[in-house]
């Protein structure tokens, strides 16, 4: 019994003292070691060892982050007031510099992308916004990403998510739009009459050269009305099928008045 007590605490330290020696890293994490508070160096992934007591662990991640930026109220170069959100992917790529360089690198790159994101919209004008989002993009991945390297931050997108507009304007914009398809729409009318127009225009130029055109359109318009189910049927009669009975009545009514002047 006196010697059982003695063994039982040896094997309690010993499972404390391995249980807080040996770390497990996961593919994705790293870790950062420090030895009486100074940087040694970084391992993982896999099996590591630490002393216990004398050296302190720091996981940190490697994985994509996909960071939401809140909601920001942002007054755009026009003066127009707009509330705008956006979300930001990014990962370490030097722990050593995530951890020793900036006390907590997610808040530092949130707050990081809030301002830019402010200051950024603040240059830009509305429409500029709307219809060049994706320039807007690239540039406040740029500035982010330049600002957050000293961390050891990589910042590989940022989206901006959703533009909020006053009620105001986004009627004025419902107007704006509608006004604009109305002149599309009566440019398209327009042109239209102008075709149609050209295009009579030579016909009429075909049938003066070619008289005998109109009597080939005489007769598919025929045709076109013979194929109806029509109970009744009215058939164009051209001019110039009476042109030769009224030739023939000038010459008669011409005899007629020769003969009555003889007399």
């Amino acid at each position: 019994m006196s010697t059982f007590l003695p063994t039982l605490v040896i094997i309690i330290l010993v499972i404390l003292f391995l249980s807080s020696a040996i770390h497990v890293l996961k593919e994705y994490e790293r870790g950062v070691i420090f030895r009486l508070g100074r940087l040694i160096k970084t391992k993982g992934p896999g099996l590591i060892i630490v002393i216990p007591f004398v050296d302190k662990l720091v996981k940190v991640s490697l994985r994509t982050v996909v960071m939401d930026v809140p909601e920001q109220d942002i007054i755009t170069k026009d003066n127009v007031s707009v509330k705008v959100n956006a979300v930001v992917y990014f990962r370490v790529i030097s722990p050593e510099k995530a951890v020793v360089q900036v006390e907590d690198y997610y808040f530092a790159t949130s707050q990081l992308s809030q301002t830019t994101l402010r200051s950024i919209l603040g240059q830009s004008e509305l429409d500029e916004l709307l219809s060049e989002r994706e320039k807007i993009n690239h540039s406040l991945q740029e500035i982010i990403d330049r600002q957050t390297d000293p961390w050891g931050i990589k910042v590989a997108m940022v989206e901006i998510k959703h533009v909020d507009l006053p009620v105001e304007m986004q009627r004025s914009m419902a107007k704006q739009a509608e006004a604009e398809r109305e002149r599309r729409a009566k440019i398209i009318a327009a042109e239209g009459e102008f075709q149609a127009a050209q295009k009579l225009s030579d016909a009429a130029e075909i049938i003066d050269r070619h008289p005998s055109a109109i009597q080939l359109r005489y007769l598919q318009t025929l045709t076109e009305i013979s194929s109806e189910n029509n109970t009744t049927t009215i058939f164009p009669v051209p001019l110039d099928i009476f042109e030769p009975f009224r030739r023939f009545f000038e010459r008669e009514q011409m005899d007629n008045q020769t003969t009555t002047s003889k007399e």
